[in-house]
C-alpha cells in the first residue's frame, strides 16, 4: 500500500484501529476517524509514533456533510484517496417489540446508512480520479444470522452486505472494488459489553465456535488488507471471519 491514501472510520479503537495501523504498516497514508476530534488525532499520533504517516479527522458518519469533509481532508492531505473502510458502528440491544424507535433508528442511520454516505462520497472521488478505488465495509456474521435482542443491528448488517453487492456491480466499470468483511466474536470492550447484557460468556462463545476461541484484531486487520489490494479479481463478496460459526451445524461443542 506505499504511497496509497486509506480513510478508516470508527478507527480510534477496536477492529478500525488495528486496521488503520495495519495499513500503516504497509505504507498507507491514513486518515484514522471517531466522531471525537481528540480520539481521532490520538490513534493517528500512535501511528505516527511507530513511524506511519496519518492525520485524524472528526466525522458523524451519520451526517452526509460531515462525510464529505472526511474525503476532502484526505484529499487535501494527502493528494487522492484510494481506499476507504467502513468501520464506524455501534448497537443497541433490547427485545424487538420493546425496542425504541430512535434506537432502532440510530443503529440504522450509523451502521447502514452511514456506509452508504462515506461509500458514495469516496466512490465519486475514485470515479473523478479515474483510477479505481477500493471500499472495504465492516459488516457481521449476524448481517445473515439472528441473534436475540439484536433487530436493528442483525437488519442494518445484512443491509451492508447486499449495498456490498450492489455498489459492486455498478462501480466496477470503474475498477471500483467493494467487498464486505463480516467478523464474528472478536475480543474488543463492545463484544464485552454486549455479552454482559445478553446473558452469556466466554466458553459460551468458545463452544459455539469451530476453532474453539475470539478471533484477533490483528486476524481482521489482515482480512481488510487482503479486500482492499485490488490485486485479487475479488468484488462484491463478504468474507466472514467467524472461526467456522455459520458453518457449524451443530451449534455447539460442549456437552
Amino acid at each position: 500500500m506505499d504511497g496509497q491514501t486509506a480513510i478508516v472510520t470508527g478507527s480510534s479503537s477496536g477492529i478500525g484501529k488495528a486496521i488503520a495501523e495495519r495499513f500503516a504498516e504497509e505504507g498507507a497514508n491514513v486518515v484514522t476517524n471517531s466522531r471525537s476530534a481528540e480520539r481521532a488525532e490520538a490513534a493517528a499520533e500512535e501511528i505516527r509514533e511507530a513511524g506511519g504517516s496519518a492525520v485524524g479527522a472528526a466525522a458523524d458518519v451519520s451526517d452526509y456533510d460531515a462525510v464529505e469533509g472526511l474525503v476532502e481532508a484526505a484529499v487535501e492531505e494527502f493528494g487522492g484517496l484510494d481506499v476507504l473502510v467502513n468501520n464506524a458502528g455501534h448497537t443497541i440491544t433490547g427485545p424487538s417489540e420493546e425496542l425504541a424507535i430512535e434506537d432502532w433508528q440510530s443503529v440504522v442511520d450509523v451502521d447502514l446508512s452511514g456506509v452508504y454516505y462515506c461509500s458514495r462520497a469516496a466512490g465519486q472521488r475514485f470515479i473523478d480520479q479515474g483510477e479505481g478505488g477500493a471500499i472495504v465495509n465492516v459488516s457481521s456474521m449476524m448481517g445473515h444470522q439472528g441473534l436475540h435482542k439484536r433487530a436493528a443491528y442483525c437488519a442494518a448488517k445484512a443491509g451492508v452486505d447486499n449495498l456490498t453487492r450492489t455498489l459492486a456491480v455498478e462501480w466496477a466499470e470503474h475498477d471500483i472494488y467493494v467487498n464486505s468483511l463480516a467478523p464474528g466474536y472478536i475480543r474488543t470492550p463492545i463484544t464485552d459489553q454486549t455479552m454482559e447484557t445478553a446473558g452469556y460468556d466466554t466458553e459460551d462463545i468458545q463452544n459455539r465456535t469451530p476453532l474453539g476461541r475470539f478471533g484477533t484484531l490483528e486476524e481482521m486487520a489482515e482480512c481488510a488488507l487482503f479486500l482492499a489490494s485490488r490485486n485479487n479479481f475479488v468484488t462484491g463478496e463478504v468474507l466472514t471471519a467467524d472461526g467456522g460459526w455459520t458453518a457449524f451445524a451443530w451449534g455447539s461443542k460442549g456437552e
